[in-house]
């Protein structure tokens, strides 16, 4: 898949709080790992993330993922917050 690093970072912006902490829970990996994924860049040794190619280019550049699982389950958790701030 490819994104614009502009794009990602917008969904991470949209994640309601805690969603760093649900991601990792529920996939089973450091809370650092999906904080990378988003773009930020503090890497131990466990925590790098494997299929994630960055090219430089327009609006942040384009980002090529291999594994999807941690952006599926982000755009999966965005429409609920939405949601509930239109019914506020």
């Amino acid at each position: 898949m490819y994104i614009t690093f502009d794009e990602l970072r917008d969904i991470k912006h949209k994640l309601p709080t805690g969603s760093v902490k649900l991601i990792a829970e529920k996939l089973n990996i450091d809370e650092q790992t999906v904080r990378n994924y988003f773009g930020a860049s503090k890497y131990e040794d466990d925590q790098s993330i494997p299929g994630i190619h960055i090219q430089p280019g327009p609006n942040g550049g384009i980002v090529h993922i291999e594994d999807t699982s941690i952006l599926d389950l982000a755009k999966s958790l965005i429409p609920e917050t939405e949601g509930e701030a239109a019914e506020n």
